[in-house]
């Protein structure tokens, strides 16, 4: 038997033109195999070894050794309790092998072993090509539909490599059918299952970019870059570029003469409108671009919010609002700035609501009068920090302040703020350990949520996104993390 599987080995290997050690290591498997049914217990783990020089074969059972709780499969697991001396220098994950009788080659026929190593050779070879076509970065693929499945479709490309484009990855109300020549964005590979698949996407953003990388030249020549793109796929997308030419116009060279550029890629969208965006390294020029056709009157910029607010003329509210909200929900995200749209009497009346709170702050925590009050907010005052903590000259620029009433206004905003940490300081101290120890909740956390009367795990765990972010200023994504985090001892109990 020894010289069969020698000079079966050395066939394969060269009709094949694979090494032998492809051939070896299937023939292992189908030993391992047949030995499993020859003792009819298919839920054993066994182990078979070829020796490469003799042909000789030796068979193994083997266990694992796992914890008690993860002890499932008693025919190939030994749980640490019950191990013995044999398994005394193990351990966990180790494995222990014993020898059990070998399983004649002749058994499990030529055939069988032919085609195991068959299949591995054709899983090697698709391997190959997968991991060549990967090489080459080519992340726009082109294919033919071979057939749908449930909705999926299945993509042949380059007649040796097959994608799946998911239902939810193509383009809305697009009607695709078998044979037809489509293109889609290389989203990942998820290695699972039967091998590596190729998933496919004609929805991602970068689907618009790739497609006009393709149409322009001059973004493969480093003339022109694409700084980022939204998409409300199948309706409408943005797309922001940057010039590194002076020469070079962004938005035109990307529309192309008589829009034969845009078209074309707009043709391959299903009639995706597409918005060129002129980048900008300024925020509020950047969303004002972003925000196009529509004309913006002012922008007021919250860096602490990271958002901003933007106010233009009631007639322009529906143009920059868009239908259904799309024109600033794309802005929004193409920009990474929350924008919140507003009429000039709605910034108006904010306005005036602001200049009232701090009106009321001023005369609440400085002991101060109305008018005082006022020239605080009219000089631009908006926080007790500013007034005890800019420079005296400053101050004393105000032509209705002298230095007594400079000192004395200092000294009262320190003792407020002093007050506040006090207090502050003792809301900490009502905070749970629980929360306090939560991964995520840092001492600034700890501290906005207790001026906020959230002073346990429940407390913060019964909040919704939106109050989480409204309270902190971090963002939804982590917001709902952190709310998540407290919510699972809910479960584990």
């Amino acid at each position: 038997m020894s010289r069969e599987i020698l000079q079966l080995v050395d066939a394969l290997a060269h009709e094949k033109n694979v090494s032998k050690e492809i051939v070896f290591s299937a023939l292992e498997q189908a030993l391992a195999s047949a030995t499993k049914k020859k003792f009819n217990q298919d839920d054993i783990d066994v182990r078979v070894e070829i020796d490469r020089h003799s042909g000789e074969t030796r068979s193994f059972r083997c266990w694992q050794l796992v914890e008690d709780n993860d002890h499932e499969f008693p025919s190939r697991q030994i749980a640490v309790s019950d191990r013995d001396d044999r398994h005394v220098h193990m351990a966990v994950g180790d494995f222990y092998e014993e020898p059990m009788e070998a399983v004649e080659f002749g058994r499990i026929g030529a055939q069988t072993a032919k085609q195991v190593i068959l299949q591995k050779i054709r899983d090697a070879e698709r391997e190959q090509v997968l991991n060549d076509f990967l090489d080459r970065d080519e992340f726009l693929v082109t294919g033919t539909i071979k057939r749908l499945e449930r909705g999926s479709a299945i993509i042949e490309i380059n007649n040796k490599l097959e994608g799946l484009l998911p239902r939810d990855q193509m383009i809305p109300k697009e009607n695709l059918r078998s044979g037809d020549r489509v293109r889609a964005f290389l989203l990942r590979v998820d290695y699972q299952g039967r091998g590596p698949q190729l998933i496919l996407s004609r929805t991602a953003p970068d689907f618009v970019k790739r497609l006009f990388e393709l149409e322009v030249p001059e973004i493969d020549e480093g003339l022109l870059e694409i700084k980022g793109v939204a998409r409300d796929p199948g309706s409408r997308a943005k797309m922001a570029v940057k010039a590194h030419d002076p020469r070079i116009d962004p938005q035109g060279t990307c529309i192309g003469m008589r829009g034969s550029r845009v078209q074309a890629v707009t043709g391959e969208l299903g009639g995706e409108r597409v918005d060129i965006v002129l980048w900008s390294p300024e925020p509020a020029t950047y969303v004002i671009n972003a925000l196009s056709p529509a004309e913006v009157q002012r922008i007021l910029v919250d860096e602490d919010r990271h958002s901003m607010d933007v106010v233009v003329e009631e007639d322009q509210l529906p143009l920059v609002i868009g239908r259904g909200g799309q024109n600033v929900r794309l802005a929004s995200e193409l920009t990474g700035w929350l924008i919140n749209i507003m009429s000039v009497e709605e910034a108006q009346k904010k306005q005036e609501g602001e200049i009232e709170g701090l009106r009321s702050l001023f005369i609440d925590k400085l002991g101060v009068d109305d008018e005082l009050a006022e020239i605080l907010v009219t000089e631009g005052f908006t926080t007790l920090e500013e007034v005890a903590y800019v420079p005296l000259a400053e101050m004393l620029e105000i032509p209705a302040l002298n230095e007594d009433i400079v000192n004395e206004l200092r000294s009262r905003a320190r003792s407020a703020l002093l007050t506040q940490a006090i207090v502050s300081e003792e809301k900490v101290e009502t905070v749970s350990d629980d929360l306090k120890s939560l991964d995520g909740v840092d001492a600034a956390t700890v501290r906005t949520l207790a001026d906020h009367g959230i002073t346990t795990r429940d407390d913060l765990a019964d909040l919704a996104v939106d109050d989480l972010v409204e309270m902190t200023s971090m963002e939804a994504e982590e917001a709902k993390t952190l709310i998540m985090k407290a919510r699972e001892h809910w479960f584990s109990e």
